[in-house]
């Protein structure tokens, strides 16, 4: 989710911790549970950090080590000192508790979205994306800031958060039960269907969609229940030869394949040297441009000139990034 929607969810949560008997129990320890829940869900996104240095550690990293299971535990025990060493008369086990499930709720809440997270690892390194929620939902926001609201000024705050999160449970049951019937339409309709990626727009009952069959991609939508075939492209195996190995050894080209799981790639020779493109299925503007990509340049003899990956929408943007990676 979106760091706005995240900020929320942690006030509510540390709302919810109200009704636990030993936070209500001292106004100190209230406090003291509001600040760590918000911390706590927020945390994670820490990786954040990574766009200062480049694309590619942002691309490989984001939402991976921050939000595993070594992680979570980590995160939610330093937050906890952090917050008992300012708030000493806390009860730590209901303190560490309540982290605990901020830690855990950001973490939850990321799988539901089409980015998804590596929330397996150390056990997988798969990348776990569900596609039911869009990364910023206006519904979930606005149930968690009205919520907050109430929160703020000390209104009914125990009951008005858990009723928050209830409604959002409900709301998320609704979006499953959705996604499900939309899938069950989309193999009803395209053959020999391989893999399915859905990722929900902010419209409630629009989604995009990339689906991978044994001969073909194809690119659409679904739009209150109809589905709009927007691209098809034929599925070409990449080769198996010097120029795809040169390329895979990049460190943008490999960001890019670690977490594309729909993509049509190019290879385009010059003069001097080779170019290989790859391009994420996932995402198409309003005028047929993708602009998630991996490109990286070769000389003839295999070396790397320059490369970039990331979010480009036009030509000239790319070319003066390329030129940058090359300087």
């Amino acid at each position: 989710m979106d760091t706005a929607t995240h900020f929320v969810m942690g006030v509510t949560i540390g709302g919810v911790a109200t009704l636990d008997p030993a936070i209500a129990a001292s106004p100190t320890s209230v406090q003291g549970i509001m600040i760590a829940a918000i911390v706590a869900s927020q945390v994670p996104d820490i990786d954040t950090i990574l766009k200062l240095q480049n694309n590619a550690k942002y691309i490989r990293n984001h939402r991976g080590i921050t939000h595993s299971i070594p992680a979570v535990l980590s995160w939610s025990i330093l937050v906890s000192l952090l917050v008992a060493f300012f708030f000493p008369t806390m009860p730590f086990l209901h303190l560490w508790l309540w982290t605990l499930l901020a830690v855990v709720l950001h973490v939850v809440v990321d799988i539901f979205n089409a980015y998804g997270t590596q929330a397996l690892r150390p056990f997988s390194n798969k990348w776990i994306a569900l596609g039911v929620i869009n990364t910023f939902d206006p519904i979930i926001f606005s149930i968690h800031a009205v919520a907050s609201a109430f929160i703020l000024f000390r209104v009914n705050v125990g009951p008005i958060a858990l009723t928050a999160y209830i409604l959002t449970i409900a709301y998320y049951i609704i979006r499953i039960f959705q996604k499900q019937r939309l899938v069950a339409r989309i193999h009803a309709k395209f053959p020999n269907v391989e893999h399915i990626s859905v990722s929900p727009a902010i419209s409630l009952r629009q989604y995009h969609i990339a689906i991978v069959s044994k001969s073909h991609y194809y690119v659409g939508k679904s739009v209150r229940k109809k589905l709009i075939l927007l691209d098809t492209f034929e599925r070409v195996p990449i080769p198996n030869n010097d120029i795809i190995h040169a390329a895979r050894k990049d460190e943008n080209i490999a960001a890019f394949l670690s977490f594309s799981p729909v993509y049509r790639w190019d290879i385009f020779e010059y003069d001097d040297s080779y170019e290989v493109r790859f391009i994420d299925l996932r995402y198409r503007t309003k005028d047929s441009h993708y602009p998630f990509v991996a490109i990286v340049h070769l000389d003839k003899e295999l070396r790397t000139l320059n490369s970039y990956t990331g979010w480009i929408f036009s030509e000239e943007k790319l070319k003066k990034k390329l030129d940058l990676a090359a300087n």
